[in-house]
């Protein structure tokens, strides 16, 4: 890859990180390095053991074993400033041809770190990494600076029939 490309997967939709999980397992099987860098996790997802089973796949956690439902602690806001750090370092080396910067968007909505700081670290990046950002509410500024943007529309969804997640579908 020449030049490497922004995508944005928004939207209230079921399928952002699985589209770039899906996305990152075709880069894999081309032969290039993927660093999966997940913001707010630090549940127990099934793609975790992906890292053992794919050459050149890396996926870390940047979060606590529970989802933010009100404001951030303190805790929340150093894991996902450490990690939008290593996420700078990862983007900088250009070790890795694709970068996920998955929940980047609800980070940046809980306001653990601004939407400018997280341009300026995907500005960062060797010439050739290609960067997915995920999550909902993505901020019109980084709707503005991506190349592609896709929208996660629900229409309908089994969770509101009282579905729980299930492990290898939804987590």
């Amino acid at each position: 890859m020449d030049k490497g490309y922004v995508h944005v997967y928004t939207g209230n939709g079921k399928g952002k990180t699985t589209a770039a999980l899906g996305l990152s397992l075709r880069a894999v099987c081309a032969g290039k390095k993927v660093y999966f860098g997940q913001f707010i996790k630090g549940m127990k997802y099934s793609e975790l053991e992906s890292q053992g089973l794919l050459p050149n796949f890396e996926i870390h956690q940047f979060g606590r074993d529970c989802f933010i439902f009100n404001k951030p602690t303190k805790e929340d806001i150093r894991l996902a400033k450490d990690g939008l750090e290593t996420c700078k370092k990862i983007l900088t080396e250009g070790k890795h041809d694709l970068v996920v910067l998955d929940e980047l968007n609800i980070a940046i909505f809980y306001g653990l770190f601004t939407v400018e700081e997280a341009i300026d670290v995907i500005k960062s990046r060797a010439p050739h990494v290609e960067v997915i950002i995920t999550g909902r509410y993505a901020d019109e500024k980084l709707i503005e600076f991506a190349d592609l943007v896709t929208e996660m529309k629900e229409i309908k969804h089994y969770y509101k029939q009282g579905v729980p997640a299930r492990k290898g579908i939804e987590n």
